[in-house]
């Protein structure tokens, strides 16, 4: 699980997010039905503990109430309809859900409840999970309870490009996850170099999205043909479509 060969593997951002409500086991199963090789969570930690899948630490903009997830418990936060009658899935939920084969990136939003997700994750085929956080610290707790299982670094400053080498080998982590909008940020030269510089430590690379379009624009994925090996996506049937008409899917 989780070998890239010769195809690029699609994952669903937050689900097929595109045409379903965020995070949830109904956006989770479309993904996959669309031809979705996984999907990518968010996980924070409840008042009592239980680890759920949502990406903001507030419930306010994906559901139809409001409070803090941190702040509420998990019967309390069931209470809210997060779109289409979904309610909040836990981890563990989700992963009862999927096929066993089904890839599965868990992205840690908090450095707290890094032990309860591991625990998880140890329960249910971790050969095909990835965990990874913008959180460095939540990286480092995550590899004390747990050794093995792959980690990929988010990248969301250019900042943190010059650390990659020393993270890497203190993480031991299977990939740098870039955003595809640093071709604008940076631009296709930088961006390359960067990804070239990735890939020759023998790492994987992941795309992730802030706007869906930047994979589209300028042929930004052509240019970086060869030097990634996931794309995390909003929409997972115009990915799909797409990267079998430029011939890497």
């Amino acid at each position: 699980m989780l070998v890239v060969e010769k195809k690029i593997l699609v994952l669903g951002h937050r689900g097929y997010s595109a045409k379903y409500p965020e995070n949830t086991i109904l956006a989770f199963k479309k993904a996959l039905e669309a031809g979705a090789d996984g999907v990518e969570l968010d996980v924070w930690l409840t008042k009592d503990r239980e680890v759920v899948v949502i990406h903001d630490e507030r419930i306010d903009r994906t559901s139809n109430m409001s409070g803090s997830v941190k702040e509420m418990t998990l019967e309390e936060l069931r209470e809210a309809d997060f779109g289409n009658g979904e309610r909040i899935p836990t981890l563990e939920e989700v992963f009862e859900a999927l096929p066993e084969d089904a890839i599965i990136n868990v992205e840690l939003k908090d450095a707290e409840g890094v032990k309860e997700t591991a625990d998880i994750i140890s329960r249910h085929n971790p050969d095909r999970v990835m965990v990874s956080s913008f959180l460095v610290n939540a990286l480092r707790r995550y590899r004390d309870h747990d050794h093995s299982t792959r980690l990929g670094i988010l990248i969301d400053r250019e900042e943190t490009i010059p650390q990659i080498p020393t993270l890497v080998q203190e993480l031991g982590a299977w990939s740098v996850n870039v955003p595809i909008d640093a071709m604008v940020l940076l631009g296709p030269r930088r961006t390359v170099g960067a990804l070239r510089m990735i890939k020759g430590s023998g790492l994987n690379v992941v795309l992730w999205p802030l706007d869906d379009e930047s994979y589209y624009n300028n042929d930004n994925l052509i240019q970086l043909a060869g030097l990634f090996d996931v794309v995390v996506v909003n929409d997972v049937e115009r990915m799909i479509d797409y990267l079998r008409s430029i011939g890497i899917r």
